[in-house]
């Protein structure tokens, strides 16, 4: 199945699986996009989450105390594949990857019905074992690109993803901002001269008005700290917070 956005502009939610349960995270997921998410990104909790900021440092450690594990989280996305037909992204650093098995991992997402995986902590340029595994299970690997990455660097990251390119609105950890960067629509202006591929903007995005932002100049805007927040503000009702938050993103 391929990654699709079928509105404009895309949302692409990020939740961090296992927290606060990972039953719960499949209904936070399901809620997302009832709301009208296009791609759900599934979080694997990791103990040195070193791209995150607090928020999201905070939902890895209660996952991981709760026991959860890159396995749980591809069950989960079973469970949501079976009532949704929404991109599926697996989302996580390499080690717990490495720890399950490459090709392990890539056969277990594809039965999954997983359509992807960004991998943060992996450079486009060390990615050959990985990409030659995604590609023969028809998995579609998704890179980040960053405001200070050289152009040599964004074609490659360009060529290399499938589905869509994550653009990193600014340098730093994840989190809420009260202003997108401007380094964000100067990323994607560069980006759109190697791929045409959709190019979704994350990192900071927040609001409605930032999400309104992104739209006018890339295809989609990740949330994440915004939804993880949420979902810790709000114990026993967490998707229908996320809900409310996303459905109202786009009013």
């Amino acid at each position: 199945m391929a990654i699709r956005f079928k509105h404009q502009p895309g949302l692409v939610a990020y939740i961090t699986c296992g927290d606060p349960t990972l039953d719960t995270s499949r209904d936070v997921a399901l809620a997302a996009i009832r709301a009208g998410a296009d791609v759900i990104e599934l979080g694997v909790p990791f103990s040195d989450p070193v791209a995150d900021g607090p928020v999201i440092q905070r939902a890895s450690e209660r996952a991981l105390k709760h026991g959860t594990t890159l396995a749980g989280v591809l069950d989960i996305a079973r469970q949501i594949r079976s009532q949704s037909a929404a991109g599926l992204v697996i989302f996580s650093y390499l080690n717990p990857i490495l720890q399950f098995g490459l090709d392990k991992f890539c056969v277990a997402a594809a039965e999954a019905g997983v359509d992807g995986a960004l991998v943060t902590d992996l450079p486009v340029e060390e990615a050959g074992d990985y990409l030659r595994a995604m590609m023969a299970h028809k998995l579609a690997p998704v890179f980040l690109a960053a405001p200070t990455s050289t152009d040599e660097r964004l074609r490659k990251v360009a060529k290399c993803s499938r589905g869509f390119v994550y653009a990193i609105s600014r340098t730093g950890i994840t989190g809420a901002r009260q202003e997108l960067a401007g380094d964000a629509r100067s990323l994607v202006e560069r980006l759109r001269t190697y791929t045409r591929l959709p190019i979704a903007v994350g990192f900071g995005v927040s609001n409605a008005a930032q999400f309104a932002e992104v739209g006018s100049f890339a295809d989609a805007a990740v949330i994440g700290s915004a939804i993880v927040q949420r979902i810790e503000e709000n114990p026993g009702r967490e998707s229908a917070a996320v809900e409310e938050f996303l459905a109202a993103l786009r009013t």
